[in-house]
């Protein structure tokens, strides 16, 4: 099979790229910009394109199919070149339900929590050596790609974004995967500039939870009203399985999950991480893993990168970071956090980034969302906002939203970085969480000379 991948270097296409090259595949790829991890990733399997751009002699009669990213336009010359021979066209969900349409898909959707828990699904059915075929949003410890494809697993494991699908298709991703196994973490608004009304967002879940096909399963957080009105609409030939938070305690900085008087020491934390866990344990059950087996597994799970990941700590100080942007995320994360290491101060710094979080009318989600902090500290970009082409915010507009009158915020990284380095950070803790990197923080850095500062030892 010869495929062209146009937009080959966003973080979902060269992977979905890696996968098919890995399988046999043929594969070419083009694009106006790629960037790392991407562009390294691209050039070790030999698929990085020679040439920076598009280009109409890309496209000719002996490719068998074109992906689409999301990252190119609809009057893309390669595109509007397949359009023009006949050649299929593909979206990356529609090829990799292509690839699984013949296996059992579980798919995992939610605004929060999917992407841990597909993780800890993958951990779990790793570590018992079982086969499957996955797709997932982060890179995981143990697994060198983000997606895999074969012809001999039984089962496809795939997070279900429901962000749209590509220039000309507008559908969320999760519409085209058609689950046999499906599971719903939590329904909190996002992405509004796809969705302007929270009611429009929550019937993309109607309509996932009601693809599950005939004789399939649902699982759902019964913990959120709004998952739980959705879910237990659906029709009677789907089985619904709710579940809810496990029972744990903290002690001494140490997470223990409670299950039939066993008590388990977890790697990863928070009441949001023990409902995404708990909630993987209710996949794996419909994929033959039992309890016991399950719990051996996750007791060696970290979580997912960039998902509450500890970048460093020594006596005094830890530093972590998080993907958090849209608010159920941030407001989970912070108190997370908080309720793990209780005795420390907590400084929480957090980057509004995504295009829905940069709108004034969206701001007033975050009302109260870093209320667990003990310093909150939020930091924009106005460049960010004018490239964005959306209208200005201001720094009062931010703090009013947050609802808290000591909060501080930030237009400048480098003086926000400044603020970081001079604090004492003894007996603290540092949140970072961005989906992007503060306009150039090196996270690393800032981490080593925040652990090195002598003033930790005061």
């Amino acid at each position: 099979m010869k495929i062209h991948f146009v937009a080959i270097g966003g973080s979902a296409m060269h992977n979905l790229a890696i996968a098919l090259h890995k399988k046999g595949y043929e594969i070419s790829g083009s694009d106006d910009e790629i960037f790392e991890p991407s562009k390294s990733r691209l050039a070790k399997y030999g698929l990085l394109p020679a040439t920076k751009g598009w280009g109409e002699s890309m496209i000719n009669g002996s490719l068998d199919a074109v992906i689409l990213g999301m990252h190119a336009r609809a009057d893309n010359p390669e595109l509007l070149k397949a359009q023009q021979l006949g050649i299929k066209i593909f979206s990356y969900p529609e090829y990799l339900y292509e690839q699984s349409k013949d296996k059992k898909r579980v798919v995992i959707g939610g605004s929060h929590g999917k992407t841990t828990i597909t993780a800890a699904i993958l951990h779990v059915l790793n570590y018992h050596n079982i086969d499957c075929d996955y797709m997932v949003g982060a890179q995981l410890e143990g697994f060198e790609v983000m997606v895999k494809l074969t012809d001999d697993a039984p089962f496809m494991i795939l997070e279900g974004d429901e962000y749209l699908t590509s220039p000309i298709d507008k559908r969320p991703k999760f519409h085209l995967y058609m689950p046999d196994i499906a599971l719903i973490s939590g329904i909190a608004w996002d992405h509004v500039n796809v969705f302007p009304t929270f009611g429009n967002y929550v019937e993309q879940f109607r309509i996932f939870a009601n693809l599950v096909s005939e004789g399939g399963t649902l699982i759902y957080n019964e913990e959120e009203n709004i998952v739980k009105e959705v879910c237990e609409s659906v029709k009677d030939s789907v089985t619904k399985l709710p579940y809810s938070l496990p029972e744990y305690i903290i002690k001494n900085g140490k997470t223990y999950l409670y299950s039939n008087d066993d008590m388990y020491p977890m790697k990863v934390f928070g009441k949001h991480n023990m409902l995404n866990i708990n909630g993987a344990r209710f996949v794996c059950n419909q994929l033959g893993v039992s309890d016991e087996k399950f719990y051996e597994a996750i007791l060696s799970f970290k979580g997912a990168s960039k998902r509450l990941e500890l970048i460093a700590k020594n006596d005094s100080v830890s530093v972590f970071k998080d993907f958090a942007h849209s608010p159920s995320k941030l407001k989970a994360t912070t108190t997370a956090v908080k309720e793990q290491l209780p005795e420390k101060e907590l400084i929480a710094c957090f980057e509004l980034h995504t295009f829905s979080s940069l709108t004034a009318e969206f701001l007033k989600e975050y009302k109260g969302t870093m209320n667990a902090a003990d310093t909150a500290i939020v930091y924009f970009n106005p460049h960010t906002i004018a490239h964005k082409k959306l209208p200005p915010i201001t720094t009062e507009l931010v703090r009013q939203a947050f609802d808290r009158d000591d909060i501080k915020v930030f237009t400048d990284s480098g003086v926000l970085l400044n603020e970081l380095l001079t604090m004492n950070w003894h007996n603290k803790t540092l949140l970072l969480m961005s989906s992007g990197n503060f306009d150039g923080i090196d996270f690393p850095k800032l981490t080593k000379k925040i652990i090195e500062n002598k003033k930790n030892t005061i």
